[in-house]
């Protein structure tokens, strides 16, 4: 019996070997020497000088553009986040009543979460061009709005707006999906026995639906949160040109994209390893900030 066990768990591990292998390689070596990294002064070339804190201290007490994007990151977070899932939750609403073509429209709204996020940005830079060839110029100045042509992203108070108005479109479908899938978990009889006390639709959304949909709500604002101090494509695409980097007057610099920039810019690679494990210390701590408040809430 022991030896057909241990048979059992070896073929057990030589199944899980490959994936193993291949995340040990290209995710727990990576992650482990970035960390020894961010200790040092490295370029790619010479080799890694140790300086201790040095990098940490620099960032946080001297990099006043390390700054600028942690509030351009922030601001990015606050607006796409809430209002992103908002506008899943009246989509998924809409797509959960019974309507004909219900799986078209689910499979039109769910299209630009399987479509490259780069190409999604080349369209939208396209749509926001400030020539006469830019989409939402021309609608404008047709419908009598604007007088004159504007770069929407060589504007440093319009870049970062609207990057978030993109983000907000690219990531409904994907937020309406899941948000479907917990509106069909409600039970009928819950639905029915409200009509029969005479609930009101609003009052049937507000006491059944948002109560029930709690568990998947929060898990969208974790996942949302997180991706969105990640965000790299849309800024280095739509805000970035030979001149500017990170939009005019770093507009839209985000914290990504700055790491990027200090490592394979700059070649500053220890620097940037430092901020990679900065940004993961906030994205950690906002996440527990978060698990705390859903549990608040779920006692």
């Amino acid at each position: 019996m022991k030896i057909r066990k241990f048979k059992k768990q070896l073929i057990s591990y030589l199944f899980i070997l490959p994936a193993f292998l291949i995340l040990t390689i290209f995710v727990f070596i990576p992650v482990i020497a970035s960390f020894f990294l961010s200790f040092t002064e490295y370029d790619g070339i010479s080799p890694p000088k140790l300086v201790g804190f040095k990098n940490y201290i620099n960032i946080l007490f001297n990099d006043k553009l390390f700054w600028k994007a942690v509030f351009n990151t922030i601001y990015y977070v606050i607006f796409t986040v809430p209002l992103g899932i908002a506008c899943s939750l009246v989509v998924a609403m809409a797509l959960f009543q019974k309507i004909k073509f219900s799986t078209f429209f689910r499979t039109g709204f769910f299209l630009p979460t399987v479509t490259s996020v780069a190409a999604i940005s080349v369209v939208w830079r396209w749509i926001y061009a400030g020539d006469r060839y830019g989409l939402l110029n021309y609608v404008l100045t047709k419908l009598g709005i604007l007088a004159v042509l504007q770069d929407w992203l060589m504007q440093p108070s319009t870049t970062l707006p609207a990057i978030i108005l993109m983000s907000i479109w690219g990531g409904i479908g994907y937020n309406t999906i899941i948000l479907l899938a917990g509106l069909q978990s409600i039970p009928d009889s819950v639905f029915e026995a409200a009509k029969i006390d005479g609930a009101t639709s609003w009052e049937r959304f507000w006491y059944i639906i948002l109560p029930m949909l709690k568990p998947v709500m929060i898990f969208l604002v974790i996942m949302s949160t997180i991706n969105s101090f990640q965000v790299f494509e849309q800024v280095y695409i739509m805000a970035s040109t030979t001149e500017y980097f990170g939009g005019v007057l770093y507009s839209a610099l985000t914290i990504v994209p700055y790491l990027y920039e200090r490592a394979f810019k700059r070649f500053m690679l220890g620097y940037a390893s430092a901020l990679a494990y900065l940004l993961f210390a906030i994205i950690f701590v906002i996440t527990l900030i978060y698990m705390k408040i859903s549990k608040f809430y779920e006692q």
